[in-house]
């Protein structure tokens, strides 16, 4: 039985249910008067080892060590105090709560990550790293593993390191922490007699690199469970050195061969001695890094070979070579992505524009011969609009992948310039480059900030802009451009946009209705740990009105809590998540979208479309309108 209760006060906070409990801890979820939602840890000090207690402060070092964290890339603390319970004093730290997605989740659900996010994502987490180890005490997290790194919504996306329950100071052989719910296949062999440092965090973050770049660990081995951790540890370290990992049959660049030598290597010797080392590394240039043969997973030499990612690139405007020139104001970086993907398989409903894209559009491409004796041409490009969190950035890029199109999304940031022309000449350039990269699908997202109705007042500052607009968008499809928009208001979007040969089409993307929301259920916990006893009619009759973000994010936030406590998603579990859960939109800011919808749909333009079977994505992290 929990020792807080429902709507049990805490300090500050107002606890709402119970996440996971141990021999002496328990951890809440709860939220302060604004209802901003927290994680908050209890222990019972009349259970606790005494060994993870502060002798002289008496605080739980755990606390104590927690007080320390303030940044972007680790949970971060954010009160603590004492109360008096039947079963003694205990003390609790409250940390914020992330929403987003836990990266072993994110990997399984989108398979090996493109090389660009992956070492974003590594970056993330050894700046988090870098900043522990230079605290006064030193710091080390000791438990880096794909479950315990969480894809924030709050960052835009960066990791964050969470489960600090294994935080400590270096050890030396002697371990003051449980390791027995430690998964030793993230872990370096010093783990095993208790040696717990800044290399081994670096071991288990490099690992878990490879893991996101390969969408499986280092090395798999079956460990059985009913052996004790020394046990497993031997045989883990046993088949290590049977089975070098070959970095080089990777396709990655010099310099992601060069990190994955140096922090998984299995000596402590020849692994990299400090965090700062390895983001030399990716600071460096691969001719610097290279492929050089070097002693891996305690055994044999690579030869040497030369790849570079096909995942993804960066490439720059100047020139027109492909190289930016730092000092120009006005350059700007095209995010290209490429590589596969499961297409419109993610995606529910929207049968009728499916089939609309397939013939006016993958049919053209796909078939070159027959588009030329007919002189086929497809569409230029798609508006999708409707209410924020509804997944037509998501549309966007599923249907690059479904057609093998590359990818680029552009926001009106990416495109600001703080002199005169500066946007309008980026404008060029991006469509310049990337008519280099076609076929592509260029996604623009909130469209009506990037074209705004140059009649509207206050808007004359803008007619350049929106001219070269007019004019790169003028039968880019011939070019092999093909554009998707995103905007919540399309009525706020010059009309010459819209006209055919530039906007060739328009969908309403609405809120899902009852069996959209049922599908979205599925979708989004099928591969993921969950009971078979969920109900996905009763999920959905309790969410209506909610928007498709909304349920991505329940679904997360209960993936979290069962992650936590190392459960399967239960329908209870989901059912408490959506009462503590609020709908984004209310019922006056849906009349206001379905007033837009009735106004376009009743324009002067002859190929809009009537309201579309909607159909919801697994994933909808790039629809933060």
């Amino acid at each position: 039985m929990a020792i807080l209760e429902k709507n049990a006060q805490v300090g500050r906070f107002v606890v709402q249910n119970l996440i996971k409990h141990n021999q002496y801890t328990e951890t809440y979820r709860a939220v302060d008067q604004a209802n901003n939602p927290y994680f908050l840890k209890l222990f019972v000090l009349s259970r606790i080892n005494p060994k993870l207690v502060n002798g002289e402060s008496k605080w739980v070092k755990e606390i104590e060590y927690c007080k320390l964290l303030k940044h972007r890339n680790v949970i971060s603390f954010i009160d603590c105090g004492t109360l008096e319970h039947s079963e003694g004093a205990c003390q609790y730290y409250v940390t914020n709560y992330l929403s987003g997605h836990i990266l072993s989740d994110y990997v399984a659900q989108r398979g090996p990550l493109p090389e660009g996010e992956a070492v974003a994502i590594y970056r993330g987490v050894l700046q988090g790293l870098n900043f522990m180890h230079n605290l006064s005490p030193v710091l080390c997290h000791n438990d880096i593993d794909p479950s315990n790194i969480m894809l924030t919504e709050a960052t835009g996306g960066e990791p964050q390191i969470v489960d600090l329950g294994h935080l400590s100071q270096r050890c030396s052989g002697r371990v003051e922490f449980d390791t027995s719910d430690i998964d030793i296949i993230y872990h370096a062999k010093e783990n095993m007699v208790g040696i717990f440092d800044e290399q081994s965090d670096i071991f288990s973050a490099t690992a878990v690199l490879y893991f996101m770049l390969t969408g499986k660990a280092p090395w798999i081995v079956e460990l059985n469970r009913e052996q004790t951790y020394r046990e497993q540890f031997m045989e883990l370290s046993s088949f290590r050195k049977k089975n070098p990992v070959d970095i080089n049959a990777l396709e990655v660049s010099g310099r992601v061969k060069a990190v994955l030598r140096e922090g998984l290597a299995l000596k402590t010797e020849d692994r990299a001695k400090s965090v700062a080392e390895l983001l030399a590394i990716l600071d460096g240039s691969d001719a610097e890094t290279g492929d050089a043969p070097k002693s891996v997973a305690g055994g044999g030499s690579e030869s040497s070979r030369s790849s570079s990612s096909s995942r993804g690139s960066h490439d720059g405007f100047g020139d027109g070579s492909g190289k930016s020139d730092p000092n120009d104001p006005n350059r700007f970086t095209l995010d290209v992505r490429r590589g596969g993907g499961n297409g419109f398989a993610d995606i529910a409903g929207m049968q009728e524009l499916k089939e609309f894209l397939y013939q006016k559009v993958i049919f053209v491409i796909r078939n070159e011969e027959i588009a030329k004796e007919y002189q086929l041409t497809p569409p230029n490009g798609m508006l999708l609009y409707g209410p924020p969190g509804c997944g037509k950035t998501f549309f966007a890029e599923k249907f690059a992948e479904e057609t093998k199109f590359n990818f680029a999304l552009i926001k009106s940031s990416d495109l600001a310039s703080s002199f005169v022309h500066g946007s309008q000449e980026k404008i060029g350039k991006l469509f310049k480059q990337a008519e280099k990269h076609r076929p592509i699908v260029l996604c623009f997202d909130e469209f009506d900030a990037l074209v705004p109705d140059r009649s509207a007042p206050g808007s004359s500052y803008v007619s350049s802009e929106v001219n070269e607009f007019l004019t790169q968008m003028n039968n880019c499809a011939k070019r092999g451009i093909f554009v998707v928009a995103t905007t919540n208001r399309p009525d706020k979007i010059d009309p010459a946009i819209r006209r055919t040969g530039r906007i060739d089409r328009m969908v309403y993307v609405p809120l899902p209705d009852y069996e959209a929301r049922k599908e979205m259920f599925r979708l989004y916990v099928n591969t993921r740990p969950v009971d078979d006893n969920i109900d996905y009619d009763e999920l959905a009759k309790m969410t209506e009105g909610y928007i498709a973000s909304d349920i991505a994010y329940i679904v997360n936030d209960a993936a979290m809590t069962a992650a936590f406590s190392r459960t399967k998603i239960s329908q209870e579990l989901m059912s408490t998540t959506i009462k503590n859960v609020p709908p984004s939109l209310h019922g006056d800011s849906i009349a206001i979208y379905d007033e837009i919808r009735r106004m376009m749909e009743y324009s002067n333009r002859e190929n809009v479309v009537s309201r579309p079977t909607i159909g919801y994505a697994k994933f909808l992290e790039g629809e933060k309108k």
